[in-house]
């Protein structure tokens, strides 16, 4: 019997979610994320194996996607690429701020238990990283191909096929302030209550460049180091930012492993 989805519009944010098919021992609440350009749609199959795992999966359109948008997905890769700093860090900082009103949310009317789990692709694990910085019900994150960078030293542009060095462009002051209050390396004090954070990175992944994992960890030891002992890496031999997307079976049933264990 195929898994039934629903949907809801929380406030201003389109929502989807799947239910557990048999009565679990408590619910408890996953999240998962699309990456740049995609929408809650994406991410399904994520979803209904989570809802398979005992979850209440859910997912929502991230700021200025899917039903939030009249942009083309390929218009929205343009024009953030365009200035990265402008609408990137806008689009994390906004949608992990939407994610705290999802969680309250669920918990008035799903019934979920205030202990979350969250995680998502790319742009979806930004936003997860920085959202379990501003909240402390996420208490487990699964990050793919993500970064606790946003300034993402080293990037290189995914929409040309020699891969250029991408020009960041220039923040506006909306765009710097979300910088300024959410940017997770930046901002350590966030994780002293030590979440437990999962990286899924690829080994050669110039896009999203994986040292800033490392370096996100190696500044928590010096000052959490509780918190830096919850931070792991998993390095991907030979894959680059877009293997690593079309190979989820190399690392999703271990992360969807990882995300199901009990508290």
């Amino acid at each position: 019997m195929a898994i039934e989805r629903k949907s809801a519009w929380i406030d201003h944010i389109p929502a989807i979610w799947f239910e557990p098919q048999s009565p679990q021992p408590s619910r408890r609440l996953a999240i998962f994320l699309t990456g740049l350009s995609g929408s809650k749609e994406s991410v399904v199959p994520f979803l209904t194996d989570l809802a398979s795992a005992g979850f209440v999966a859910l997912s929502f359109d991230n700021w200025e996607h899917g039903e939030r948008t009249s942009m083309t997905g390929e218009a929205i890769a343009a024009r953030t690429f365009g200035n990265f700093r402008r609408h990137m860090w806008v689009n994390i900082g906004q949608t992990a701020l939407d994610a705290l009103r999802v969680i309250d949310w669920a918990i008035d009317n799903l019934g979920v238990e205030p202990r979350i789990c969250m995680g998502g692709l790319s742009m979806g694990g930004d936003i997860s990283i920085t959202a379990a910085g501003i909240d402390p019900r996420i208490r487990r994150v699964g990050a793919v191909v993500a970064t606790p960078d946003w300034l993402r030293p080293g990037m290189m542009d995914l929409l040309h096929k020699d891969h250029p060095l991408l020009p960041t462009g220039a923040p506006d002051a909306y765009s710097r302030l979300f910088y300024e209050l959410f940017n997770p390396i930046t901002h350590l004090a966030h994780y002293a209550h030590a979440p437990q954070i999962h990286f899924v990175n690829g080994e050669k992944d110039d896009h999203v460049p994986p040292e800033a994992a490392f370096r996100f960890k190696s500044a928590l030891a010096e000052i959490y180091p509780q918190a830096a002992e919850n931070v792991t890496i998993d390095l991907l031999p030979g894959l680059d930012h877009m293997g690593v997307g079309g190979a989820s079976t190399q690392w999703w049933p271990a992360l969807l492993a990882w995300l199901a264990r009990p508290f």
